[in-house]
């Protein structure tokens, strides 16, 4: 007993230190220098929120460009990648079933961030090609010109790596809602 009260009670100064005190000090850091950013990046349209940048969306629709496939079908709380094996049956007939989707041929191949899931799952951004790869599904569906739909990607498009990245991607959700403004 003499040394079971004193553990007890170090154990409770240490989860009160490093656990609640740290989490408590890191959040509010992050609330006072990025607010935005701390609140997980939620994305509002007319007061109501449509999603996170940070977080990748299932859009189906042709009127709307797709996301990456989601190896945590596009759920947050299970953020993982998806452990297959190159040689996995059940990644070959995921990857058919979207070259497919796509209609993908040896004349037109998919860029292959549409059919390779990222390591978390649920990655917003695809490429400048994999958004371009679209753009005729889109503007079939939405009846607009192709080269204004070319112009909405390439000004959605950034290169968040700078010189150390400079391969543009796009934030699915936020090209998508550019498409709706359109419409507006």
């Amino acid at each position: 007993m003499t040394y079971l009260l004193p553990s007890i009670r170090l154990w409770l100064i240490t989860f009160a230190v490093c656990v609640v005190g740290y989490s408590a000090l890191v959040l509010g850091f992050a609330q006072a220098v990025t607010p935005y950013r701390a609140a997980g990046s939620i994305i509002t349209v007319d007061g109501q929120a449509v999603g996170s940048e940070l977080i990748a969306q299932n859009f189906t629709s042709d009127r709307y460009f797709w996301p990456r496939p989601s190896a945590a079908d596009y759920d947050a709380m299970g953020a993982m990648g998806s452990n297959l094996s190159p040689t996995s049956t059940k990644l070959a007939e995921r990857a058919a079933a979207t070259v497919s989707r796509y209609g993908a041929s040896a004349d037109r191949p998919l860029p292959a961030d549409l059919v390779a899931a990222s390591g978390g799952g649920l990655d917003p951004h695809i490429s400048l090609a994999g958004a371009f790869y679209q753009i005729d599904r889109v503007a079939n569906a939405r009846e607009i010109d192709s080269a204004t739909l070319h112009q909405i990607v390439r000004d959605a498009a950034q290169a968040p790596g700078g010189i150390f990245a400079p391969e543009p991607i796009v934030n699915v959700l936020q090209l998508n809602l550019a498409l709706d403004r359109l419409e507006r």
